[in-house]
């Protein structure tokens, strides 16, 4: 797949991988919609990034606000005439254990990570149908693929979302629409510092874990690579999360010790 001139929608753009990717994108001669809440942020990254508005739509947007999700929509028609690749990107995590932890934040971690998610892919799918092209990539996580300490609502949503594109690949495929799921490992970003806690605070720090993991460079590279290869799935992690991921599909027993001694914060 050629991704100059392409028109994507990123969402999560303002920080982390969103970011990375929003720069690599820009090289690659893609046409963005960059969407997160922060505005000044996204400002920012269109600057960073030498976009113009020409090439370029500043689209602020909030996951767990989907009632807005159709003006903005006609906003980045209206701007580009169309769209061929939606990356969902945006999201939040969670660092508390299961006990401690509000049914609220519980909420909260789906209504961003899956349905705000859902809702917009819903958006531009008939668009997408009609047109008989389009990409629809959603970064999930490694623990989309396996459960994780201190991730119990976060993980589910992630599991959830795979679920979902899983379901919706084979049902497009017959349009010439492509799903492709990205599950990363622990990347070097602000993910634990905006993570939730039990009560729904921000966590504040960083995990040790997050900040020997991949760049958010390395991982906007590996998921243009998948882009390009038209992938269906792809892991981006260092060994461990990779052999994680190995061991919960072959060996679930060796898992379950695994991921009781494993160093996750």
């Amino acid at each position: 797949m050629e991704i100059k001139n392409k028109v994507i929608w990123l969402t999560g753009a303002s920080s982390g991988i969103g970011e990375a990717l929003a720069y690599a994108l820009a090289k690659e001669g893609a046409k963005l919609i960059l969407s997160a809440r922060r505005e000044d942020e996204l400002k920012r990254v269109m600057a960073n990034g030498r976009l113009t508005t020409d090439n370029c739509l500043i689209l602020p947007l909030d996951l767990a606000d989907s009632v807005n999700f159709e003006a903005k929509k006609n906003e980045a028609l209206q701007k580009f005439g169309r769209i061929d690749v939606l990356i969902n990107n945006g999201g939040v995590s969670q660092r508390s254990l299961t006990k401690d932890t509000s049914i609220e934040v519980d909420r909260k971690l789906f209504e961003v990570n899956f349905f705000g998610t859902v809702a917009l892919t819903k958006l531009l799918l008939p668009s997408f149908i009609q047109q008989k092209s389009g990409l629809i990539v959603t970064i999930t996580s490694a623990v989309g693929k396996f459960g994780s300490p201190w991730r119990s609502g976060y993980a589910a949503s992630k599991h959830a979302l795979h679920g979902f594109f899983d379901s919706l690949r084979a049902e497009v495929h017959d349009d010439n629409v492509r799903v492709l799921l990205v599950c990363p490992g622990f990347i070097q970003t602000n993910v634990s510092h905006n993570a939730l806690t039990g009560t729904g605070d921000k966590l504040g720090s960083m995990d040790k874990a997050t900040a020997n993991g991949l760049t958010a460079g390395e991982c906007a590279q590996q998921i243009i690579s998948a882009i390009k290869k038209e992938q269906e799935e792809i892991v981006v992690a260092k060994i461990k999360e990779r052999f994680a991921v190995f061991a919960k599909r072959i060996f679930p027993s060796l898992f379950s010790v695994m991921i009781r001694k494993m160093a996750v914060r």
